[in-house]
């Protein structure tokens, strides 16, 4: 039986024009509620609602949880600061980039309610000037929330503890979300776009070849999740 998720199907194409697909699309949020309503490591069954417009509900013993879905991988072709780096890099390897970027290997869920007006963590990891949409860091910084270590998104992980509670463990977290090909086979690490020396520098290429290496690595891992999205579903 064919399976009912399509990896090359770019959510782009069923939102309206000039719309975010993470909200828009309603593909995406169709995919998101049947690859993610499953077991927890608790044996719970993690069942989400898709009537809500934009968000997806769970309600049940275990809480109440609004959440969101997120494009990960940016490709940084809007970025102004490095504007000057990606002009050198072949539009059409620029837009197979982005393209893949907005296949359901791109894309997660995030609790999407603000917490005392403060920003969600689709927010806080876009602006975040160590992180700049980077998921690689963005998991990094998950992984650090589970052990108790502090991390540039400590605070906003922090507000939303109970979601991931819900998971027990990093790698509780990372196999609920087929993250196996961004992390170590153990589960323990997590495998960076690029060199990682902590959070002390521009998570932005700073050279042409910069940009070339993280897009092949972050591409490889978009097709390697799309592969795992398909034997899951």
């Amino acid at each position: 039986m064919p399976t009912p998720i399509d990896t090359t199907f770019d959510f782009r194409s069923d939102t309206p024009t000039g719309k975010d697909p993470d909200t828009f699309s309603r593909t995406l949020r169709s995919y998101h509620k049947l690859l993610w309503s499953k077991p927890l490591p608790s044996g719970r069954v993690f069942t989400l609602d898709d009537s809500t417009p934009s968000y997806l509900l769970h309600r049940s013993e275990l809480g109440e949880f609004v959440l969101a879905s997120d494009t990960v991988i940016p490709s940084f072709w809007r970025e102004r600061r490095i504007a000057h780096i990606v002009a050198q890099i072949p539009r059409e390897d620029v837009e197979a980039f982005n393209g893949l970027g907005y296949t359901i290997g791109g894309m997660m869920l995030f609790p999407g309610n603000r917490i005392e007006g403060k920003m969600t963590i689709n927010g806080a990891r876009g602006c975040h000037p160590l992180i700049k949409d980077r998921f690689d860091l963005t998991v990094e910084c998950i992984r650090r929330h589970y052990l108790g270590e502090p991390s540039p998104l400590q605070a906003v992980l922090a507000r939303y503890a109970a979601f991931f509670k819900l998971f027990g463990d990093f790698p509780g977290y990372a196999k609920h979300f087929l993250l196996h090909d961004l992390v170590t086979d153990d589960l323990s690490a997590v495998r960076f776009f690029t060199p990682f020396a902590g959070f002390a520098t521009s998570p932005l290429p700073a050279s042409v070849d910069a940009y070339q290496a993280y897009r092949q690595q972050a591409m490889d891992f978009l097709n390697a999740r799309n592969q795992r999205i398909i034997q899951a579903s």
